[in-house]
């Protein structure tokens, strides 16, 4: 078996993008040690609300909003096509669930108003009056960003968290899904005054593959969960704004927004001109007041094909060019008491392959995308013992099973899957159950 290998550049955030491509005829994977089927659930009644939020103006689907059910830590996070799944215990049917959206206006709603049904939520804009705001607009943008990485003892958690998060991974070839894995996952979150690495523990994962759509090629993520974790800039600030590069960087300032009636800073930035290593492009939202930063959406500099591919590509066939053509990062970060942390992180990269005598490439893209759903605080500071702990070089695809029980994640928030998503973990299905079905009757 050929194998193309995405190397590990040292200093990058696409560091934390372990991809390994492996190409030949390739079989399902197992199950690992790490899934464990048959766990102890608490037999809690929840109750499940579904909806949409959208614009209220436009009708557009916002992606991303958050929803959480106040005085809680239970939250939930709309997809891509606006759409959530918010599940919440039957004992708390007098909550207010509060919905945010950055540069709308904030939005509670007890849950008595929640329907059984699809729910359609609409924002309003939030109108930024600069000319009301009593807060001086610094002059240099790079001083700001300096400030706001300096300021995250002041600003994000101190404390030790244990946190609940829903992992989903997704490999397209073109447009179309043949690769699906999710997971429910244990974070254990040091401070972020903290050097300590974060740990993760994997509870809960199912998987679903076509590798029909795959052709010879079976591709596979390495790293799961750990490739959404390291983008949480404040913690890991290293692998994209470390002290030493933040030089290498043009900041500058963009047109102000709002969240929850608060300033917002929306500041650009750049790698110079005369930077000859790919580094990142992209916006930064900054709370003007606190110096916090809430939200981060930012992209890797690929211009320069062939440096892309040697950055990412250490072994391949020889018949066969690959490179990356997007890679993308996006980061929220949620606020309780004051204080902020990690709540919603995702990554793109999109690659082609362009094989020797063939008319046409073959391209791929690869997304996974994380969202806590419940934390608490970790009054131990204990950490899981090593061999409980999953490592940065899992493939979540190798860790989990099929999408068979479709009550698999009990009460647990869950991204509510897109449209084109639950069609292929229908298909799938349904070729898997042909594919048992004819090798049932062939061994009678």
């Amino acid at each position: 078996m050929i194998h193309t290998i995405f190397k590990i550049p040292k200093k990058q955030l696409v560091s934390l993008l372990l991809l390994s491509m492996l190409l030949g005829v390739a079989g399902i994977p197992q199950a690992s040690a790490f899934f464990q089927d048959n766990l102890q659930e608490d037999d809690i009644a929840f109750t499940e609300y579904k909806g949409e939020v959208v614009d209220a103006d436009t009708k557009k689907p916002l992606v991303f909003a958050t929803l959480t059910v106040v005085g809680t830590n239970i939250s939930t996070i709309s997809n891509t096509e606006g759409t959530f799944l918010l599940k919440v215990p039957s004992s708390m049917k007098e909550a207010n669930v509060l919905i945010s959206f950055l540069g709308y206006k904030d939005l509670s709603l007890p849950l008595s108003d929640f329907k059984d049904g699809k729910n359609r939520i609409a924002m309003d804009v939030s109108i930024t009056e600069l000319s009301e705001v009593n807060i001086a607009i610094p002059k240099d943008a790079g001083a700001l960003v300096r400030e706001t990485l300096k300021k995250k003892g002041e600003n994000y958690f101190e404390d030790p968290t244990l946190m609940t998060a829903f992992y989903r991974e997704t490999i397209k070839k073109r447009r179309k899904n043949v690769s699906l894995s999710e997971a429910v996952v244990n974070i254990y979150k040091a401070p972020y005054t903290s050097l300590r690495k974060d740990a993760v523990q994997l509870y809960k994962a199912r998987k679903s593959t076509d590798y029909d759509k795959l052709d010879t090629i079976a591709l596979k993520l390495q790293g799961g969960p750990f490739n959404a974790l390291f983008v949480d800039i404040m913690k890991y600030p290293e692998y994209i704004f470390a002290e030493e590069s933040l030089d290498n960087y043009i900041f500058e300032f963009d047109r102000s927004t709002q969240v929850n009636g608060k300033l917002i800073y929306v500041i650009n930035f750049k790698q110079r001109e005369d930077i000859i290593d790919p580094l990142y492009q992209g916006k930064l939202y900054i709370d003007a007041d606190k110096k916090i930063l809430t939200s981060a959406i930012y992209s890797l500099n690929i211009t320069d094909r062939d440096m892309a591919a040697r950055l990412f590509v250490r072994k391949k066939p020889r018949n066969a060019n690959v490179w990356p053509t997007d890679v993308a990062y996006r980061v929220d970060y949620r606020e309780k008491n004051g204080r902020w942390y990690y709540g919603y992180s995702n990554v793109l990269l999109e690659f082609k392959i362009n094989w020797d005598r063939r008319l046409f490439n073959s391209v791929y893209s690869m997304t996974c995308e994380m969202a806590v759903t419940d934390w608490e605080k970790n009054d131990s500071d204990g950490f899981p013992k090593s061999k409980q702990r999953i490592k940065s070089s899992i493939i979540l695809a190798d860790a989990a099973t099929g999408f068979t029980d479709p009550d698999f994640w009990g009460e647990y928030n869950i991204i509510e899957p897109e449209k084109s998503i639950e069609s292929a973990i229908k298909k799938i299905q349904r070729q898997l159950k042909r594919t048992k079905s004819t090798g049932g009757a062939a061994g009678r």
